[in-house]
């Protein structure tokens, strides 16, 4: 079994309390993890901010060959990462070797070569006047992260922050942070510097994260998670005015117009569900199909849903992993009783599989609802589970009032081969990212981050390495030579 310190400073620090991270197929300890206090919050902080001058100090080009050197160093343990994330979140492995582990080395490979983007302007005023900008880091960043994707989210926030000259202090989710640990020994073995990197874990979410929020020396906050604890830290962050960035729940709409390429659609109407097993903020829950074909694409749907191979996460084969806990378990068979007490009929799953090889775990099968009407708790509340609300429309203007209605905006799909109709669904739909004809697409490049209650700010991109991670300082140098004295 692995054992694990807090890392602070570029030292690990050995605890007496410790807690044990368990495996959610079959509840077995994979794991133990030291469990840190406000005072090791502290000194993880001060560490990040004494190491902030001499990092900030270097190159963009320096600072990139690190970020190259720990995407090369990912790539060398792609396989042990990937089991690991696959033991500790209970998804697929095939999943992460598919996407997490590939995706948190392009977000490095991508920040490492973006960074002397990072450019001031040259601003004309009135005058013999030489004026211009330039981007600076902010200094230490608290990244907090959640348990679903937890190398990958880490990585959206450390790779830009390190690109920028910034230093991070990580609370990964209680639940979830091998790989974070692990990826703390790649940092040492690239010779990043003491205190660039830092990882605080503990078994009760609100002790760390809630210290790191209300440091004074902490220049920025950046969290994904729940749109609950989003308002928490929006809370402790403001005595000290910390900068913020947000990306939180999600109720996304899959829409699919008659005219879609069915089985391309179909594939994807898959995939926006139950990759993850729906555990995902962006997954497409919402599944609204145009009323001429609503029967035929929900038949289709529910049978192919029905053949998903659940499985051991472990095993290249299966196709569909456990629940992550026993309260994301609750939380599903909360959410299908409330349906069926609200009316909506059940289709498909609403229960654990009954095979003595699935009940140590958190198991529970892919599930799907007709007559599922806008206004229901199914429709307008984030599940986070394996868990589809199916609703008809007749037209765009009604797919875009059930887009619309929720407190949500960070992500939706659109399915049409029309392009004018793509185009005007992609502008009327208020969310963060619109996929058409495609879904769950992360390219290192392009912006990702949410409208209303789905937070705000860009992760990834050169939007969030300028507008997350750098604050603009204004210069002006009067070139004149003469002077203007006010007081003569």
């Amino acid at each position: 079994m692995r054992t694990y310190g807090l890392y602070i400073g570029g030292r690990w620090e050995e605890r007496r309390g410790r807690y044990e991270v368990r495996n959610p197929a079959n509840q077995e300890s994979i794991a133990e993890c030291a469990v840190a206090t406000e005072a090791e919050v502290d000194r993880a902080v001060q560490a990040a901010a004494e190491a902030f001058p001499n990092w900030s100090a270097r190159s963009y080009e320096e600072r990139g060959e690190y970020l190259h050197a720990i995407a090369h160093a990912l790539k060398e343990r792609f396989d042990e990462l990937a089991l690991l994330e696959c033991q500790e979140t209970g998804r697929p492995v095939k999943e992460i070797q598919a996407h997490d582990i590939p995706a948190t080395i392009s977000l490095f490979e991508y920040f490492a070569g973006i960074g002397p983007a990072t450019t001031g302007e040259t601003i004309p005023v009135p005058g013999e006047y030489l004026t211009y900008t330039r981007r600076e880091p902010l200094g230490a960043v608290a990244a907090i992260t959640p348990w679903n994707f937890p190398l990958w989210l880490a990585a959206l926030k450390i790779a830009p922050a390190l690109a920028a000259g910034n230093t991070v202090v990580l609370k990964p989710a209680p639940t979830t942070p091998l790989t974070t640990l692990e990826f703390a020994k790649i940092t040492e073995s690239v010779g990043l510097p003491s205190g660039v990197y830092n990882v605080l874990t503990d078994p009760t979410p609100a002790t760390v994260g809630s210290a790191l929020c209300a440091h004074p020396l902490v220049n920025k906050i950046a969290f994904t998670g729940s749109t609950a604890t989003g308002t928490k830290i929006m809370q402790l962050a403001a005595p000290n005015i910390t900068r913020l960035s947000l990306e939180l729940g999600g109720k996304a709409p899959f829409i699919l117009f008659a005219d879609c390429d069915f089985e391309r659609t179909l594939a994807q109407a898959l995939l926006a569900n139950f990759f993850a097993q729906g555990q995902m903020c962006t997954a497409g829950a919402r599944l609204l199909i145009e009323r001429s074909i609503y029967q035929r694409f929900l038949d289709a749907f529910v049978e192919r849903a029905s053949k998903l191979r659940i499985g051991d996460p472990s095993d290249p084969m299966t196709e569909f992993g456990t629940l992550h806990s026993q309260a994301q378990l609750d939380r599903a068979k909360h959410y299908v009783k409330l349906a069926q007490e609200q009316g909506a009929r059940l289709v498909l799953g609403g229960k654990q599989p009954q095979k003595a090889e699935f009940q140590r775990g958190f198991f529970f099968e892919p599930t799907v609802f007709t007559d599922v009407q806008p206004t229901m708790t199914l429709a307008c509340e984030e599940v986070f589970g394996p868990v589809v609300a199916a609703m008809a429309f007749e037209g765009e203007d009604e797919a875009v009032r059930i887009a619309n209605a929720t407190d949500y905006g960070l992500a939706a799909g659109v399915f049409t081969q029309d392009v004018g109709k793509a185009l005007r669904m992609a502008h009327r739909v208020k969310a963060g990212r619109i996929w058409v004809n495609c879904y769950n697409m992360h390219p290192a490049g392009v912006p990702y981050g949410g409208f209303k209650k789905s937070g705000f700010g860009r992760e990834v991109g050169l939007h969030c390495l300028l507008d997350l991670y750098t604050e603009i300082k204004s210069v002006q140098i009067d070139t004149s030579p003469d002077f203007f004295d006010w007081f003569m």
